[in-house]
């Protein structure tokens, strides 16, 4: 399998600030397992593409691609097909 050049992507926080207009609680922080290798690992250690019309995230262990955003002037587009669960740490009620 060809990896991608490992000098093109940031790390997951680049999400936070696209995320955050989705999402209230900071996304980063949020622990998601890899469909691929089942590595789990903080969307602040993803590997983030982001030379394209979207957002793309990649596993650091496998380079599966685990979540796509793509935001348009009308609408956000969230993929999240390549996560297993993401687990998004919140306060007690």
């Amino acid at each position: 399998m060809d990896r991608p050049d490992t000098t093109d992507y940031e790390d997951g926080n680049a999400l936070a600030g696209p995320l955050g207009e989705l999402f209230t609680a900071d996304v980063t922080t949020a622990a998601g397992r890899c469909a691929g290798c089942g590595r789990t690992a903080l969307v602040a250690e993803l590997r983030v593409y982001a030379h394209a019309p979207g957002m793309v995230a990649r596993c650091p262990s496998c380079d599966a691609v685990l979540l796509r955003f793509v935001r348009t002037p009308d609408a956000a587009w969230l993929d999240l097909r390549g996560t297993v669960y993401m687990r998004v740490p919140m306060s007690p009620t």
